[in-house]
This record gives structure tokens, sequence and C-alpha cells, in this order.
């Protein structure tokens, strides 16, 4: 016979299985990854993880699974050995989490391998031992149901592997946070993670995610999370999504941690990352909201075998997909559970109540207002927003009056003293009464929540913030972005017209060639927010009429700021809502830095009207309207814990 000539050979499967490590073997932290979904699957109750120098020396798993019997436990050393698909079709529909049959064998051919398990119906157990790839030792042997599996010397027979492992700290984060997702995803299992023989985490099982999620990150972190809840439909079965949401008062102006689950398993998608900017209020900078979001669908609708380390899925139906998260989030937002993810009330107080106002009056004379506030009536020129009358056709979400339950006696505050403000918002000094105490009434037929229960306006700072103690604790006000909001949500949010008022003389405004080409594009865009404008020549328009809102700013700062907003925001995004959009925060902007002074009264009546904006806690553009400060904090701060 003929000696081949060609280049093409088969690979020894020593060598076949160290290329497959390093795909499934990226880090200490895959190790665990893959143990540990290997106890999840096979159903395990408690699942004890210990790590020895980053993973580098050491990474053990054991849990009280089903085990193996010693043909199983041998034959999982091969490659492609899996008990979790049979066939083909079941790739379509998987609900594992594991199902290659790679990583057993790929992590025995670059360590020193060991495992232990037993059958909860059989006398004994095994133990097999394979170093390097080299199955050295099968064995009978005593030991409890489940599976120990114990993994040395990670890379020890690939040094250029090993070279680009990161310092012990750094691969103990990775490794601690495969251990949050997983510990997430189940909370039904006990978990315990033990780093250099110090335990770090002792998680007993849990009944909900919320007391998961409040073992792991602390009471504070769950405080500030808003509950999701949402159940749509896609052409293929029903979407579920599930979870927790930041609130959205830019506490934590950073990064922040997202856990993402689709059928519990961590994983994530284009569409999600996609749907997560939707749906939540543009922040500054690269900052994004925590999120712990479990997403539940057909298994048949989802495809896990995309991503070498599965990391990503894909959908089927990937626009309804996008819009059922971003739908759950926008009724978290507004308020969809009256109780944060602790049970505690959304404005963080100790005693669990809601912060419930109710939704869909009448306008009564000023924007937003919650039932049994006082100081009602309409808005005068003190009152942040002057341009708006009682009759003004805006129709916003106003509760119906409510007789207000009773207040708790306080001793009254002490007075600030008058001083000058340099800022475009100042306050004169306040009438010599006690600052009054504006409650909210609870409407339990409502799905709209406010920020707090009841508020004191105690004074404005010289820097022109104003400082308000609420039922949770201190909050500082931004009149400024909170006049924004409020002027965004009468302009754009309202359910009928917005009302227009005549200019007794039109404003001819001239723009430059580029901004009036902007502005020529969003005119019937702007003529539905309640502006009459026509063009008046190259480059010029004739403003006869703005919205009632927009009184207090002139025409051709408007302009200007529309014009300024669609050149930064460019071609990001289309469509006719997104220009509508645009233009009303251009309007807000511009409003908010025309409004005068507030007195005292103006000033509880603008942090009323704010209270009751459906998204109080970020303006139009992400800047911050409030700052909270829990009681709990401030206590912790002055020692009082």
């Amino acid at each position: 016979m003929a000696e081949r000539d060609g280049h093409v050979r088969l690979l020894p499967i020593r060598v076949a299985n160290k290329i497959a490590a390093g795909e499934v073997v990226e880090r200490p932290a895959s190790v665990v990854k893959e143990l540990v979904e290997n106890s999840i699957d096979a159903g395990a109750k408690s699942i004890r993880i210990a790590v020895t120098q980053g993973g580098r020396k050491l990474v053990s798993v054991q849990d009280d699974g089903s085990g193996m019997s010693r043909d199983d436990a041998v034959l999982s050393l091969e490659r492609q050995a899996t008990s979790k698909i049979l066939d083909v079709d079941d790739i379509e529909s998987i609900t594992t989490l594991g199902f290659r049959g790679e990583a057993i064998p790929s992590i025995a051919s670059v360590s020193r391998f060991s495992m232990t398990t037993r059958r909860r119906d059989s006398d004994e157990g095994v133990f097999i031992q394979v170093n390097a790839g080299e199955l050295a030792e099968v064995r009978a042997a005593g030991c409890p149901p489940g599976t120990l599996v114990e993994v040395r010397d990670l890379f020890c027979n690939v040094p250029a592997r090993r070279k680009f492992l990161r310092a012990y700290a750094t691969e103990e984060g990775h490794i601690r946070y495969v251990f949050t997702v997983h510990a997430l995803a189940y909370p039904a299992i006990g978990f315990s993670l033990t780093i250099d023989g110090r335990e770090a985490y002792r998680l007993a099982p849990s009944s909900s995610s919320a007391e998961r999620m409040r073992e792991l990150f602390g009471e504070d972190f769950s405080e500030q999370m808003l509950p999701v809840d949402f159940k749509g439909a896609s052409r293929s079965g029903e979407i579920a999504v599930r979870g927790f949401i930041e609130r959205p008062n830019l506490s934590s102006p950073t990064r922040r941690e997202q856990y993402v689950f689709v059928n519990r398993r961590p994983a994530t998608a284009p569409s999600i990352a996609y749907a997560l900017r939707e749906a939540y209020p543009r922040r500054q900078g690269d900052a994004r909201p925590a999120a712990v979001l479990f997403i539940d669908l057909p298994p048949n609708q989802v495809d896990v075998n995309v991503h070498p380390m599965k990391r990503e899925v894909r959908f089927r139906d990937n626009a309804s997909v996008r819009e059922s998260i971003i739908a759950a989030i926008g009724e978290a937002l507004k308020g969809g559970g009256a109780a944060g993810a602790g049970g505690a009330a959304i404005g963080g107080g100790a005693n669990g109540d809601s912060s419930v106002g109710g939704a869909g009056g009448a306008n009564d004379g000023f924007i937003g207002v919650g039932a049994g506030g006082v100081n009602r009536g309409p808005v005068g020129a003190n009152s942040g927003l002057s341009g708006l009358s009682g009759n003004s056709g805006v129709a916003v979400d106003i509760p119906p009056p409510q007789p207000p339950s009773p207040l708790p006696q306080t001793s009254p505050l002490p007075q600030p003293s008058p001083s000058p403000s340099p800022q475009p918002s100042p306050l004169p000094s306040p009438p010599s009464a006690a600052p009054v105490q504006v409650e909210f009434a609870v409407d339990p037929s409502s799905n709209a929540t406010r920020p707090w229960r009841w508020f004191k306006f105690l004074a404005a700072t010289e820097s022109g913030y104003f400082l308000v103690e609420t039922d949770a604790g201190i909050v500082t006000v931004n009149p400024q972005a909170a006049r924004e909001r409020i002027a965004f949500e009468a302009l754009f949010r309202s359910a009928g017209p917005v009302a227009s008022q005549a200019l007794l003389i039109p404003d001819v405004v001239k723009l430059s060639p580029t901004d009036a080409a902007r502005i020529r594009a969003s005119l019937a865009d702007m003529a539905s927010l309640g502006f009459a404008i026509e063009e008046f020549g190259r480059d010029t328009f004739k403003v006869d009429a703005v919205p009632q809102i927009a009184l207090g700013a002139k025409p051709a700062d408007i302009l200007s700021t529309i014009a300024a907003d669609m050149a930064e925001a460019g071609q990001r995004r289309g469509g006719e809502r997104w220009r509508a959009e645009m233009v009303a925060k251009s309007v807000a902007r511009a409003f908010a830095g025309a409004s005068g002074a507030l007195t005292t009264e103006g000033a509880t009546r603008l942090v009323e009207e704010l209270a009751s904006c459906r998204m109080p806690y970020v303006c139009p553009r992400g800047k911050v309207t409030m700052i909270f400060t829990s009681n709990r904090e401030l206590a912790r701060k002055f020692a009082r814990e």
C-alpha cells in the first residue's frame, strides 16, 4: 500500500483535549463555572466551593447531587460524553446548563484532577485520578452521596497559559463573580465559598431571589432596587421578565453590575443590552443601573449553543424579547410594584408602607400635585411654572382629591436665616411658622408610586439647592433639573393636546443655515407640542405661539437649544417619536434656565410637583434631580447604629 503524501492528519486525543481546554478553561473561574453547573444539573441542594491561590493551586467543588456510577464516572472523562442530550433534536430545546460533554475531559487534560462520586442507591463510591490527561487511578471509595471534584495545579502542563493568569486577587474576583451569578440564579440551593481557608460566603437555601440578593449585596443595595414582574407574549409562547432594577436616583454614578439570566442561565444578548439602554432613563457618562433580571421563555425559542463559553444566547424572536424587557422595566419605573425588593417602601421607610399615589385625575391648577397635599391652587408667579394656568388643557397624571391622613406630631424645625443667593433660584426668608409637612394620600387602585410618603421643605442652600426631609431620609433637590423634568412630562407625556399661548407680538428668529435646517425638519413635531412657527425668509422663522409651559423662555433660546440638541444627537436614533421627545427635552431645558426666583411656598410646590412625576429621579437629559441620604446612612455616619 502506497504511503499517504497528504498533510491532513488526526490529532492525538491528548492534543485535541488541550485545544478544547483552551476554549472551555479560560482561567480558574471557568473551572468553577463548569463544575458548579454540573452540580446544579445533578440536582444538588448544597454546593461547597473552595479555592487556593486564586484557583491556581486548588479548585474544589462538592455537591450532594445524584452522583455517578463507576462506569459513568470513567466515561465522563471522554470528550462528548454527556447525559444531557441524546440526539440533534435535543439541542433545539436545552433545559440544562451543560450539554456539550467537554468540561471534565478539558479540565482533566490541563491539571491534576481527581473525582470522588457516589450514587444514592449505591453502597460505595468511586475515586478517579487523572494527571494532565493521563488516567492514573480508578478505585472504590467510601464517600457520601454526590460528587467531589478537586482540580490542582491548573495549567501544570501548559506553562504558556499559566503565564497569562493574573494576580491572585484578580482571579479571586472572577471566581466571586461566578459564585454570585449562580447563587442568584438558584436561591433554593445552599452555596458556600472558601478562599485560602477562610469562608467568604455561606448562603442557606432561600425562598426568594430578593432574599438571596439581600444576602449577597446587603440591605442598602436591596432598598435601592425596584421589583420587576412582567409577562408578555411572543409568536411562540409566553415571555416572563422578573427581577429587580435600580431606582434611577443616580446615587451611584458609575457603572454597576448587571446580572441577566435567560432561563436561569447567566447569559446575555445584544437585544437585551439594547432594551436596558432604551428602557432606563439616560444617565450621564458611562453610568448604568444595577439590575438583576430573569428572562424566561420556551427553551425552543433560545439558542444557547452560539458561544464557546455559553455567555451569549440568540433568540428566535428578538423583537418580542426586546419589547418585553422594555415594557417590564417601564412598568417597574412607573411604580408597578408597591414595595421594594427588601419589602420596605420604595422610599426606603422602615415600616414597609408603600408610597403610592393616584393617577388619572384632571388638572387642578398645577402639574402633578399629590393627593391630599397642602397649598393647592392655581400656579402663581412663584410656583416655578408661571406659564401654566388651571385651564391650560395639559392632561397629566393627577390623583383625585383625597382627605389627608393625620400627620405625625413633630416639633418645629429651626428656621434658616435669610441670606442672598447668587443662583437663579434664590429663596427669600421663610415665614416664621414651622415648615409644612406635605403628605400624599394613598389610592390603592393606582399603580403609580412617589419617592416618599411625606416631605418637609427645610431650606435653600447658598448654592441654590433645596433641602427636604422625607419619611425615609434627607433629600437634596436640584431645582433647575426638577423644572426640566416637570416641564418635559407636561409636554411629552401629557394625555391630551398641549395648550398653546399666542404671543402678543410674534418673535422673529434668525438662525444659522445648519440650525435652520434642523428646525425646519422639526416643525411638525414642534407644532404637536404647542408651537406655531412658520418660515419667514431664508433661515428665519416667525414664532406666533409657544406652549404655555414655556412662556418664561425666549423663543430664540428655545430654537437654538433644539437645534443644538439635534446636532449633538445626530443619527443615533430615528423615528418621529424620538424627534418629538428631543424637542420636548430642549424646550424643558430652555424653560428651566429662564425661570425666576421661588418663595418658600413655591419651592414646596415645586418639590410636590416633582414627586408627582412619573420619573422624578432624573431630568430628561439624565442629570440627577435629587440626591437621597437615607436615615440608616445618616445613623451609620454619625455612629448611632
